[in-house]
């Protein structure tokens, strides 16, 4: 997947669709959050990761610190500030080249992780935004796909906390239904002492959970519950509803 590119069009959507909003409006699924707060939030996201990357400086960075980390007062000039912040960490990452190693709150990682990262930063954020607004929100399967897999892969190097996400041995799993899909997209996510560790495969669990791609994401990101989505569930609800309760990224 062309990070760079995904990363830019899910922003230009997010733009798009606050343009004739009222971005003093709150966002639900963000509690104390204005559409103009979310603005501002992924918009100094782009520029954090990409003066980490610049600066070589650490993941500690203060986001007060951040260089052109406010918008323009004014509106038109805010969202195009927005719309501009993807480039701030493209061109972070074409500056010091993709795989060179920067730091990252999980630790050292290629530059390219970056770009990862704040795409699906814009594709949670842009459901905010719909979901605010009551307004329908279509993500490819592929992308859907992808964020499933790096917010697992971000779970997973977290260090684990008590109670853990799952038990010791205790297994989730999760299957898009896409026909999209060129291959089979499976996650099986296994308890263990050290946290959660996934792989692309189908097997017996505790719970499984299966639905389109875009569904199961937004409901692993919390942002719909699987009663308001299409998804079907079979087995042990209560380990959903630990998971959920234990995940909260």
């Amino acid at each position: 997947m062309d990070y760079a590119t995904a990363l830019r069009d899910q922003n230009g959507l997010l733009v798009d669709a606050l343009l004739d909003v009222d971005l003093s409006l709150p966002v639900p699924t963000c509690p104390g959050w204005t559409l103009l707060q979310l603005l501002r939030h992924v918009g100094r996201g782009d520029r954090w990761a990409a003066q980490i990357i610049t600066d070589r400086a650490d993941a500690t960075l203060d986001p007060r610190q951040v260089r052109g980390g406010k918008p323009p007062e004014d509106r038109a000039g805010a969202l195009r500030w927005l719309r501009d912040s993807p480039g701030t960490v493209i061109a972070a990452v074409d500056e010091i080249g993709p795989a060179t190693e920067v730091a990252t709150f999980l630790g050292a990682r290629p530059a390219s992780w970056w770009l990862r990262r704040r795409l699906h930063e814009a594709t949670v954020h842009r459901a905010d935004v719909a979901i605010s607004l009551g307004a329908p929100y279509r993500l490819s399967p592929e992308l859907a796909a992808d964020g499933m897999s790096e917010w697992l892969d971000r779970l997973a190097d977290q260090p684990p906390e008590d109670p853990l996400p799952l038990a010791d041995g205790v297994v989730l799993a999760l299957s898009a239904t896409d026909e999209e899909l060129s291959d089979s997209h499976d996650w099986l996510i296994r308890g263990t002492p050290s946290g959660p560790r996934w792989s692309a495969e189908r097997g017996p669990a505790a719970v499984s959970v299966r639905g389109r791609a875009s569904d199961l994401f937004l409901a692993i990101v919390r942002r719909r519950t699987v009663d308001e989505t299409p998804v079907e569930m079979a087995g042990d609800r209560a380990v959903w509803e630990d998971w959920l309760a234990r995940t909260p990224f």
